[in-house]
C-alpha cells in the first residue's frame, strides 16, 4: 500500500491536538501578516514622505539583509529544541513590530527604524520556517505530512483572500499603523498557541551547539547540492519563485499606469484567483492518492510554468482584467496543488538532523534570488518596457520544468523519532 493510500490521507482524518495548536498558530500569524500587507510602504510614503527609491529599498534590501542575518541561525536552530525557538521567533517579531506604533505615537518614527524592523522580521521569518519544518517532522509520522502541508496551504490561501480586504478597510479607517499592531498581536497569539502544544520533543542531534564550526553555516547548501533529488527541486523552486515575483512590480506598473485600472480592480485581479489556491490545496491529497507523489509533483510543477507568460498580453478594459484573473487563477490553482506536495517531498527526503539547516539555506536562497531578480527586472522594465520584461520572465519560467526531479528517489534510511499524539 502506498503512503498516499494510508489512513492518514483519508478525508477528515484528525492529526491530533498538538498539530491543531500548531495549525491554529500558523493561521493566526498568517492572517496578521496579510492584514498588514503593504503597511510598511504606506507608512514610508504617507507618514515619512519617502520617495520611490526608499520604498524600493524597504521592499528589497530589508528582506535580503534579513535572509542573510538568518544564515548562522540555521545551524543554531538545528541543535536546539524547536518549539522554544518557534516561540522566541514569534515574540521577536511581535516586539519588533510594536516599536513602530510606539515610535509613531511618540513622534520619533524614522525610515531607518522601518528598515531595521523589516530586517529583524525577515530574519525571524526564515528562522521560524526552518524550525517549524523540523518540528513538524518530529510531530507527525511521514504518512501524515502531506495532510498537514495541504492544511497549511489551504490556510495560507484563505488568509490571502480575506486578509488584504480587511486590512485595506482597517487602513482606511485607522491608518496603516493599526494593521502593524494587528500583525504584532497575531504573533503574540501564535506564541501562546505554540506554548500550549506541550508534549515531548525528541532531543537535538548534538548537544555541544555552543561550539558551532564556521563550516556549519554552509551545511544546508552542501546537503541540498549533494542530493540528486533535492538539487533539481531546489533550482526549480528558486528560479520559478524569483521570476514570478520579479514580474509582479512590473505588472502593477502596467495595470495601474498604462492600462488605467483602478487600485480596487488591481486588488480584485489577485484576490479572486486565490480561491484557486484553496481548491488546489484541497485536491493535492486525492491526486497523490490516485497518481502518486512524484507524478503529481512533476505534472503540477509543469502546469504552473505555462501561465505566467500570459501576463504580458492584457489590454485595457474588462477583457484585460478578465485575462489577468484567468491567468492568475490557472497559476495559483497549480501552485495550490504543487506547494504542499513539494513541501512534503522535500521534508521526507531531508534527514532529521539536517532539516533546520536545509530549510534555512532553501529560504535564504529563495529570498535573496527574488530580491536580485526583482532589481534586475526593474532595470529591464526601464530598458525594454514593462510588457516585454514581463513576457521575458514568462518565457524563462517555461524552462523551469526541466529542473524538476526526473524520478523519485528512495527516502533516507535513518532512525526516526516516534511522534506522540494527544
Amino acid at each position: 500500500m502506498r503512503s498516499g493510500q494510508r489512513l492518514g490521507h483519508l478525508p477528515g482524518h484528525r492529526l491530533g491536538r498538538r498539530f491543531g495548536w500548531l495549525w491554529g498558530a500558523y493561521g493566526t500569524s498568517a492572517l496578521g501578516t496579510w492584514l498588514a500587507f503593504g503597511a510598511f510602504p504606506l507608512i514610508a510614503i504617507e507618514v515619512l514622505h519617502a520617495g520611490p527609491a526608499e520604498v524600493a529599498t524597504l521592499a528589497s534590501v530589508g528582506a535580503a539583509v534579513g535572509a542573510a542575518v538568518a544564515v548562522p541561525l540555521g545551524p543554531w536552530v538545528e541543535f536546539r529544541h524547536k518549539r522554544p525557538v518557534l516561540i522566541v521567533m514569534d515574540l521577536v517579531r511581535c516586539a519588533a513590530l510594536l516599536t513602530i506604533p510606539t515610535a509613531f505615537a511618540l513622534g520619533v518614527l524614522t525610515f531607518p527604524q522601518l528598515l531595521l524592523v523589516s530586517v529583524v522580521v525577515a530574519g525571524a521569518d526564515v528562522t521560524f520556517r526552518a524550525a517549524s519544518g523540523a518540528y513538524l517532522k518530529t510531530l507527525l509520522p511521514a504518512e501524515d505530512l502531506l495532510v498537514a502541508h495541504a492544511r497549511f496551504e489551504s490556510t495560507a490561501w484563505t488568509t490571502t483572500i480575506i486578509g488584504p480586504p480587511l486590512g485595506g478597510a482597517a487602513i482606511g479607517l485607522l491608518g496603516p499603523v493599526a494593521t502593524v499592531v494587528a500583525d504584532a498581536v497575531s504573533y503574540l497569539i501564535s506564541a501562546l498557541g505554540i506554548g500550549a502544544i506541550g508534549g515531548h520533543e525528541p532531543p537535538p542531534e548534538r548537544r555541544d551547539a555552543a561550539r558551532m564550526r564556521a563550516g556549519d553555516l554552509f551545511d544546508g547548501w552542501r546537503y541540498i547540492l549533494a542530493d540528486a533529488t533535492l538539487r533539481p527541486l531546489f533550482c526549480n523552486t528558486v528560479l520559478f519563485n524569483g521570476l514570478v515575483m520579479a514580474a509582479e512590480p512590473l505588472l502593477a506598473v502596467q495595470m495601474l499606469g498604462r492600462l488605467g485600472f483602478a487600485p480596487w480592480q488591481y486588488g480584485l485581479a489577485f484576490a479572486v484567483p486565490s480561491i484557486g489556491g484553496l481548491l488546489g490545496a484541497r485536491l493535492a491529497r486525492p491526486l497523490v492518492t490516485r497518481f502518486g507523489q512524484h507524478r503529481v509533483l512533476v505534472v503540477s510543477g509543469t502546469l504552473r510554468a505555462l501561465w505566467p507568460v500570459g501576463l504580458a498580453f492584457p489590454g485595457p478594459g474588462t477583457g484585460g482584467l478578465l485575462l489577468v484573473m484567468g491567468v492568475e487563477l490557472g497559476l495559483i490553482s497549480c501552485c495550490g496543488v504543487f506547494n504542499p506536495v513539494y513541501a512534503t517531498y522535500r521534508l521526507e527526503r531531508t534527514a532529521h538532523h539536517r532539516v533546520a539547516r536545509t530549510l534555512t539555506a532553501w529560504t535564504v536562497t529563495t529570498k535573496a534570488s527574488t530580491a536580485l531578480l526583482t532589481a534586475l527586472w526593474g532595470g529591464l522594465g526601464v530598458l525594454l518596457g514593462p510588457r516585454t520584461a514581463i513576457g521575458l520572465a514568462g518565457v524563462l519560467v517555461l524552462a523551469t520544468p526541466l529542473l524538476l526531479p526526473r524520478r523519485a528517489a528512495a527516502l533516507p534510511a535513518e532512525p526516526k523519532p516516534v511522534p506522540t499524539r494527544t
